[in-house]
């Protein structure tokens, strides 16, 4: 076992991983020298993707359809579900995922393509349903922007999840959808404490900016809700009531929360990462994750995997219900219309709106 896979060695710097574990899908293993504590420079390759929107088949998520403008994701966060994607491109869940991104640069025209089509119907667009469309390049890039200019020119419903205060440089393109409700932005904020986050979520958004993004948002008239999420169990679970008192204060109109899950390799890469911040807390953080999944560290089941169940999770359940009514943040919000929807050079009535 390697040094970095014990949790030992340390990760680059700006990095939550400290090393590539075994692609699942590569049959030949070359174990290579474990990076040190220098800089691993962050490439961006082009996806040649020929079609932008992905159908999702879980029900345990609220959108059937969604758009990714980029694959993987520079934020790197310790615990993020979407790292196996990575390893059906041919890279790791490790390191590759935060520093080898992938970028649709002709994601605007492949969504007006999709949009335009006859065989389209409008339905809410999750933005992203896997990685961040606010990691840091895109604000050189602006390929988000470019998406949401379509978007909003064609009046299409989009829900958008983000942990980038970024988000805030879209208000006129959010605000325009907002006048037709065919939009709301979450904002993800796992913890308030910025020395974890940083940690954690090494280039993600401070907290503070992200809850300053909420407000941003709020004033501008945009539907914007917080996402406790995830909820680490042992490290940030006792935060529930502060960041969801910390929403409310900053003019959220609503707030959800996912516990975290560790799918295939991102079980090693956040233990590795727990050892080397809080090995302290390490079995503290397996005990109630082991509690949730029924002896397990990750389950995989519909239905459990996003709150998982047992006494904890009942715990954690109470203690979000008792904050969301305590702020005023526990309303059931309608759906996104679709009904104003437009598509250049397609026939969508007598009366169009």
């Amino acid at each position: 076992m390697t040094p970095a896979a014990t949790g030992r060695a340390p990760a680059p710097k700006g990095r939550a991983a400290a090393h590539n574990p075994q692609n699942r899908f590569d049959r030949l293993e070359i174990e290579s020298e474990v990076p040190g504590p220098d800089r691993v420079a962050t490439q961006y390759l082009r996806d040649a993707s020929r079609s932008l929107i992905s159908r999702n088949q879980s029900p345990d998520v609220p959108f059937d359809v969604s758009l990714n403008p980029y694959r993987g994701c520079e934020h790197g966060c310790a615990y993020c579900y979407a790292r196996p994607s990575h390893e059906y491109l041919g890279f790791s869940a490790g390191l590759d995922f935060e520093s080898r991104i992938l970028v649709k640069e002709d994601a605007p025209e492949l969504l007006r393509r999709e949009l335009t089509s006859p065989n389209w119907a409008p339905q809410t667009l999750a933005l992203s349903g896997i990685t961040d469309p606010y990691q840091p390049v895109e604000k050189k890039l602006r390929v988000t922007r470019r998406c949401l200019e379509v978007l909003a020119e064609m009046r299409h419903p989009v829900g958008l999840i983000t942990k980038n205060a970024l988000v805030t440089r879209d208000i006129d393109l959010l605000a325009e959808l907002a006048k037709y409700e065919a939009v709301r932005v979450n904002v993800s904020v796992t913890t308030l404490d910025g020395g974890l986050s940083a940690k954690m979520e090494p280039r993600a958004s401070h907290p503070r900016r992200r809850l300053d993004a909420v407000s941003k948002l709020a004033d501008a008239g945009i539907p914007v809700g917080v996402m406790v999420a995830p909820v680490v169990p042992g490290l940030t679970d006792h935060e529930i009531p502060s960041i969801v008192e910390a929403a409310a204060r900053a003019g959220a109109d609503g707030a959800a929360y996912l516990v975290m899950r560790l799918p295939g390799p991102v079980e090693g890469i956040f233990l590795s990462w727990l050892e080397r911040h809080f090995p302290d807390r390490k079995g503290k953080v397996i005990s109630r994750l082991l509690s949730l999944r029924e002896g397990k560290l990750s389950d995989s089941r519909f239905g459990t995997r996003m709150r998982g169940h047992g006494a904890f999770a009942q715990h954690m359940r109470r203690a979000f219900q008792l904050a969301v009514r305590r702020h005023g943040l526990d309303r059931d919000l309608p759906p996104l219309r679709t009904d104003a929807f437009r598509a250049p050079g397609r026939q969508m009535g007598l009366f169009p709106s």
